[in-house]
C-alpha cells in the first residue's frame, strides 16, 4: 500500500471536521510549499543535484529551517540511493513520509491533565502572538466538554491585557480572577487557585505577562508564580505552554529557544497558521527543539484551536496528490 494511501487510512478514524480544519487552515502553506514541489517534480523529472538544490531553497522558503532541511535532504538522498528511485514523481511520498517522521517524535501531543483534582495550565509568550485568544479558545474547549473552568489575569503589566481576557471570559462564559493594572502577578495566581479550589474548578487556566524574553525580571517573575502554585498545587503546573506566532517564522524559533531554556515550557502552541504560507516553521520547531507541538492556530473560530496532529498535518498539505491516488475527496 502506498504511502498517501496509508496516511489517508490512518486518520479515517478521525472527524471530518478536524480534517477540514487542518486543510483550510493550512491552504496558504499548501500553496506556497506542496505546490512548488510539484512544480519541481514535473519539470525536472530527474533527481540531480540540481534538483536537490531547488528543493532545498523551497523548503527554506517555506520556513523549514537551514537545520532542518539539510538533514531531510540529507536523508531524501539515503533513500533514493537504497530504493534506487530514479523518477522525480517516487519522490513525493517518500518526502512526506519524512515529514511525518520529523513531526511525530516520541511525545505525546495531548495535554497533559491532572490525574484527580485540579488541572493548572500556565501560558507564557511575548506579547502580539495570540496569548490571550488562545487562552479564551482553550476555555471554551473545555467549558464544551463539560469542564469547569476559571482564568487568571496573570499579565497585570501590559495596558488592557486583563481586559483583554475578561472580554474573553464573558464570550465563553467563564469568570477570571484579576487585580488591579501593575499588582503583583504571583498574588493574582495564588488568588486564582485559592478561587479554584473553592469553586471546584477542573481547570485553571493563567495568561502571563509578555515582555522579552530574555528579560531577566520576567523569567524571576515566572520562577515566583511557579513557587506560588505548586505551594498551593503541588503537581502544578501541570503544563506551560508558550505561544508562538507562526507568522513571525525563525523569529518564533529564536522565541522558543530562548523560553524553552530559561522557564520550564513543556509544550507549544502555534497560533495564525492559517495567515501564513510559510507553515513549515512548524517542522523547525519540531525538529529543533525537545518540545512537543500541543495546539495549532488554524483560524479565527473557536473551532479552529486545534489539538496538533503529525498526520493531519502532512495529509492537510498533501490534499491534491492524496485526492489523486486514491480517487477520493479528502
Amino acid at each position: 500500500m502506498s504511502f498517501f494511501k496509508r496516511l489517508k487510512e490512518s486518520i479515517s478514524t478521525r472527524t471530518d471536521a478536524v480534517t477540514t480544519v487542518f486543510k483550510e487552515g493550512l491552504t496558504k502553506t499548501r500553496t506556497a510549499f506542496v505546490e512548488r514541489v510539484e512544480d519541481l517534480i514535473v519539470r525536472r523529472k530527474k533527481i540531480d543535484e540540481a534538483f536537490y538544490e531547488e528543493l532545498e531553497e523551497i523548503l527554506i522558503g517555506a520556513d523549514v529551517g537551514v537545520n532542518t532541511v539539510l538533514e531531510l535532504v540529507d536523508e531524501l538522498r539515503a533513500e533514493v540511493r537504497k530504493r534506487k528511485i530514479e523518477d522525480a514523481a517516487e519522490l513525493q511520498p517518500v518526502l512526506s513520509e519524512k515529514l511525518v517522521e520529523l513531526l511525530r517524535g516520541d511525545e505525546d501531543p495531548s495535554l497533559n491533565m491532572a490525574a484527580s483534582g485540579m488541572t493548572v495550565i500556565l501560558f507564557v509568550g511575548v506579547n502580539g502572538v495570540g496569548k490571550t485568544t488562545t487562552i479564551g479558545k482553550l476555555a471554551h474547549r473545555f467549558k464544551t466538554e463539560g469542564k469547569r473552568v476559571l482564568l487568571a489575569a496573570g499579565d497585570t503589566f501590559r495596558a488592557g491585557a486583563i481586559e483583554q481576557l475578561e472580554v474573553w471570559g464573558q464570550r465563553v462564559g467563564v469568570d477570571v480572577i484579576k487585580q488591579q493594572a501593575g499588582s503583583d502577578p504571583a498574588a493574582v495566581m495564588y488568588d486564582a487557585v485559592q478561587a479554584a479550589k473553592q469553586r471546584g474548578v477542573d481547570v485553571l487556566l493563567c495568561d502571563t505577562a509578555g515582555r522579552l524574553q530574555n528579560k531577566t525580571n520576567l523569567m524571576e517573575e515566572l520562577n515566583k508564580i511557579f513557587r506560588v502554585i505548586q505551594r498551593e498545587v503541588p503537581s502544578a503546573p501541570h503544563e506551560v505552554l508558550l505561544v508562538l506566532d507562526s507568522t513571525t517564522g525563525q523569529n518564533a524559533l529564536s522565541q522558543a529557544k530562548l523560553f524553552g531554556e530559561k522557564s520550564g515550557v513543556t509544550g507549544l502552541v502555534l497560533t495564525k497558521l492559517d495567515g501564513t504560507a510559510k507553515g513549515g516553521i512548524v517542522i523547525a520547531i519540531r525538529n529543533e527543539l525537545n518540545l512537543p507541538v500541543k495546539l495549532v492556530g488554524l483560524g479565527e473560530k473557536m473551532e479552529d484551536l486545534q489539538q496538533f496532529d503529525s498526520e493531519q498535518f502532512v495529509h492537510a498539505l498533501f490534499a491534491g496528490l492524496i485526492e489523486q491516488e486514491t480517487g477520493d475527496k479528502v
